[in-house]
């Protein structure tokens, strides 16, 4: 059995949680608060000494962080990842768009909400310049196309749909990008699609 370490709020955590109803996998749940709120203990540093959640413990034991190549893990052999190698590739590079041009200016005005006095509430401007040009790629590219890669769901959609369906709790307006608006519920019309808000998996 898998265990997942993750905070159920955040979006990075919810696209392992997502992939795993995908797939009908049970898993055991750790809550690990925000890095905000509490320090890391040594023993989760010791298992990601980055910090960093999600972390995915295999059934053999071997940890594995990193929420986008914990999908691609996941997806090898399932329809989730395509099988070509240039559909692949563009997975891969759909996802280094959502962790480098998209997530960073998406999640963390989401942070900042329940942060009032955090000191990076002064980035907000330059954050929504650039995630709003983020969601302009994503439009641009869904008003042509009914999934990120392909014509199929894949884990590029899971990774990207973590954070854009929840923008508009970081100060998004999403109206404006209404290919995106249709994508999004494309994505939660997919079988065993779980919200963000379903609960993780028992907690230890």
């Amino acid at each position: 059995m898998y265990k997942l370490y993750g905070l159920s709020t955040s979006g990075n955590s919810y696209k392992v949680r997502l992939m795993l109803a995908h797939l009908g996998e049970t898993y055991q749940w750790e809550e690990i608060p925000s890095s905000l709120v509490m320090p890391r203990t040594p023993e989760f540093l010791a298992i990601n000494p980055n910090g960093k959640v999600p972390v995915l413990i295999l059934p053999d034991g071997q940890p594995l962080a990193e929420s986008d190549g914990i999908l691609y893990y996941l997806g090898h052999g399932t329809p989730y990842l395509p099988e070509g190698r240039l559909e692949q590739a563009q997975v891969v590079g759909w996802m280094c768009f959502e962790q480098h041009s998209h997530e960073p200016y998406l999640a963390l005005p989401r942070v900042l909400q329940r942060f009032p006095d955090d000191p990076r509430h002064a980035d907000l401007p330059e954050l929504y310049k650039k995630g709003y040009f983020a969601l302009g790629v994503l439009e641009k590219h869904l008003s042509e196309h009914d999934f990120i890669v392909g014509e199929a769901y894949s884990v590029a959609d899971m990774a990207l749909f973590a954070y854009t369906h929840v923008a508009h709790e970081g100060g998004y307006d999403l109206a404006p990008y209404p290919a995106v608006g249709r994508w999004l519920q494309r994505v939660a019309s997919q079988a065993g699609h779980i919200p963000i808000t379903a609960p993780p998996g028992p907690v230890n």
